[in-house]
């Protein structure tokens, strides 16, 4: 998978991931892929209705030990 972009959003909790995937997402072209970090364990339903809501597309989502990825891909 070719990430183009990838945020650190560790020890933040919701809303500030998503915050910040949005921020990052405006400033990527169509198609492009981010990858979020994140330890906060609401973010997995958070991505999922936040792809939802906005038209990205979660491409994936994994469980890392304490940590959770994210890769979405800007609509």
């Amino acid at each position: 998978m070719d990430i183009h972009q990838e945020i650190d959003t560790r020890g933040l909790n919701c809303p500030l991931p998503i915050l910040k995937a949005k921020k990052a997402l405006a400033a990527m072209a169509s198609g492009q892929l981010l990858k979020v970090l994140a330890t906060d364990s609401g973010s997995l339903r958070d991505f999922q209705a936040f792809a939802k809501q906005t038209g990205n597309e979660l491409v994936e989502q994994q469980t890392v030990g304490e940590e959770y990825v994210h890769v979405l891909r800007r609509r």
